[in-house]
């Protein structure tokens, strides 16, 4: 297997976070785990292979190009054969510049980009097909993102506004701070929360706790520091608190993490 990440063009980098391409070119089968990043994505799959994500009790075929809705709860996937898998991972708040739907509607969903954007979505992945070369497979990213970059000012207003809000969350998630952010900003609580919510898909809260949980899963990977340690620099009360947290987004421990390091995370935090 293998998993490289590029970065996007200065025009597009306040937007995407990176895009990505996974490899494998053994007819294998594996199952993974996928678990919440805080991040929307869109996965085009350019190989022979199929995976199937656990959904309402049974693994269901995913499209062949992939909107990922904000993950809040582990979720189980498998695939068969070989892939090619050309990813755009957006910021927290950005996939909203590129599409018109309340993000909230996408999560813990796999979408097909076609049921969103129409046939613009089968038009950029024919030609993604169409060529091998993965810089120019970029640059066609880069072009089909650009002509869906929304220029709404209202819009984009209050996306940059909800951006400043995250911001301020990761300095301090309490309850008090989130009332100072929303009396920042000349709005009240619940507009704050609805304003997350729709551009997103999360709560203050949820927001929170995924972050520290990817802190968390980043240093737990490393494995070079004891629990207790990692659970109060991520900022949590206690271990127990932490490990209920992880659970939560893992359906594991996180000694039964290290123990189960899947394919892709390990491809992920190598």
């Amino acid at each position: 297997m293998e998993f490289k990440q590029f970065v996007p063009s200065d025009t597009l980098k306040p937007y995407i976070r990176h895009y990505y391409i996974f490899k494998s070119d053994v007819d294998s089968v594996f199952e993974d785990v996928v678990f919440p990043s805080g991040d929307m994505e869109v996965i085009f799959n350019l190989g022979n292979g199929s995976w199937e994500s656990f959904v309402d009790n049974s693994f269901k075929k995913t499209p062949k190009v992939e909107l990922w809705g904000q993950i809040t709860k582990p979720l189980s996937i498998r695939s068969t054969g070989k892939h090619v898998m050309l990813g755009i991972k957006f910021y927290t708040h950005s996939a909203s510049y590129f599409f018109n739907e309340q993000m909230g509607l996408f999560n813990d969903c796999i979408t097909d980009l076609q049921d969103v954007i129409g046939g613009n979505a089968n038009t950029i992945h024919q030609k993604l097909l169409e060529t091998e070369d993965e810089q120019n497979r970029i640059d066609l990213l880069e072009a089909f993102l650009l002509k869906r970059l929304i220029s709404q000012e209202k819009k984009s207003f209050h996306i940059t506004k909800v951006a400043d809000i995250l911001n301020s969350i990761l300095k301090d998630a309490s309850i008090s701070n989130i009332t100072n952010i929303a009396s920042r900003h000349n709005i009240t609580t619940r507009y704050l929360q609805r304003l997350l919510q729709q551009h997103t898909g999360l709560s203050p809260k949820s927001y929170d706790k995924i972050n520290r949980f990817q802190q968390s899963l980043k240093m737990i990977s490393k494995n070079d520091q004891p629990f207790t340690a990692i659970a109060y620099a991520c900022g949590y009360f206690d271990q127990s608190h932490f490990i209920r947290d992880f659970k939560s987004f893992t359906g594991l421990t996180p000694s039964s993490y290290l123990d189960n390091l899947t394919p892709v995370n390990q491809l992920l935090f190598p």
